[in-house]
């Protein structure tokens, strides 16, 4: 499913890298951990996370993320914003928490299957 079709089911803002939401997602994957996201965070999925300081769009980066979303209403940093913007990554934000943001994306997604 793409990116824009998930962020307009799931009201969820765009905060940075709207040119890229096209991107196909494949699943979700939910922590808050970055070595656990690194570890074991599959290439295009949209990773929800509470956490908002710059090092979460290096990590995305690396994984190969289709975007992130940040949850739980939390404030994201203007520099924050604008490094995913230079490198592509669509940053999406939602004041839902992320049991109800997973739920919601599994639910979209099984129903492509």
């Amino acid at each position: 499913m793409k990116l824009s079709e998930i962020a307009r089911q799931l009201d969820l803002q765009v905060l940075a890298g709207e040119k890229e939401l096209e991107r196909e997602v494949s699943s979700g994957y939910c922590s808050d951990l970055l070595s656990d996201f690194m570890a074991n965070g599959p290439a295009r999925c949209l990773w929800l996370t509470l956490q908002t300081h710059i090092n979460v769009v290096a990590v995305a980066l690396l994984v190969g993320a289709a975007g992130v979303v940040i949850t739980g209403g939390r404030q994201v940093a203007p520099e924050v914003c604008r490094k995913a913007e230079a490198e592509g990554l669509p940053l999406l934000a939602t004041k839902y928490c992320t049991y109800e943001v997973a739920g919601q994306l599994y639910n979209l997604l099984q129903g492509e299957k």
